[in-house]
């Protein structure tokens, strides 16, 4: 069986690198070949594995059957495996350098995400993706930094007076839609409303200035509940988000923004600063 040489490795089944990456995963747990931190990176690439293979067409059932045949031929192999203790050694010295990575992007089909693990002394991003509503910029994603611990935060800078008074997370709810809502094949759509779920921010206070774009002396942060991010890692990666600022008048502001490799990035920032 051919194991990982490498991190993303390209082959021509999509599925391959996924099925790779969660068989060493479930061997791991089964016999814990890694120490913590590879274990999380593996984890990282996993996901970023899976999001690769769900671009290239990989359908739900089959990203699922994958993972399963994965984790079948790691319960069938012996831990004392001379293939195993192989793999192990190869697995180790691909990630044992990529694990002290500190700055990573996980690009997507419309935008990507960038993460970031540098110890900072005040709130920064660690793991962002930035769009704007109309002529306002947002940013999504997790901050840490300094006394704050890590937080999903949007960050809005509103141009004008108006200030919406609540803010909300919509993704499509996979209990009740169990597959992306595919308009052409590879493209994703927001569901219909139905099927739709939304977490609301807990409240906000003004952004810290190293939260803001570059070009803006002021902007507003949404913090949203932890439950929100284990919701959008169960996304397709092709298919949109939405953070929705709602103001007195009625009025709804839509920021859109991609799954892409949201579950990746949370891992890879999950190995703690460097």
């Amino acid at each position: 069986m051919a194991m990982l040489a490498a991190p993303f490795t390209a082959l021509a089944d999509a599925t391959v690198p996924y099925f790779e990456r969660s068989f060493v995963l479930a061997a791991d747990a089964k016999c814990r070949l890694f120490d913590p931190a590879l274990t999380t990176a593996l984890t990282a690439s996993a996901w970023q594995a899976r999001g690769a293979a769900a671009r290239a067409g990989a359908t739900d059932v089959a990203l699922a059957e994958t993972a399963e045949r994965a984790r079948t031929s790691a319960a069938r192999t012996p831990c004392a495996d001379p293939q195993l203790a192989m793999v192990k050694g190869r697995v180790s010295d691909a990630f044992d350098g990529w694990s002290r990575i500190a700055k990573m992007t996980f690009p997507g089909g419309r935008a990507a995400w960038t993460a970031d693990r540098s110890a900072f002394s005040s709130p920064t991003w660690r793991l962002m993706q930035t769009t704007q509503v109309g002529a306002s910029p947002v940013t999504f994603g997790y901050v840490e930094g300094g006394a704050e611990r890590q937080t999903l935060k949007a960050v809005v800078s509103f141009v004008g007076q108006s200030r919406p008074y609540a803010a909300r997370v919509t993704m499509r709810d996979v209990e009740r839609a169990p597959h992306p809502y595919m308009t052409s094949p590879g493209v994703a759509a927001m569901p219909p409303e139905a099927m739709r779920r939304a977490f609301f921010a807990a409240g906000n206070l003004p952004a810290d200035k190293g939260l803001l774009q570059p070009e803006k002396t002021q902007g507003d942060a949404w913090i949203f509940p932890a439950d929100t991010a284990d919701a959008l890692s169960k996304l397709d990666p092709r298919e949109p988000f939405a953070v929705d600022f709602l103001f007195s008048d009625g009025s709804i502001a839509r920021a859109t923004f991609e799954a892409g490799d949201f579950a990746a990035g949370r891992a890879f920032i999950a190995m703690g600063s460097l």
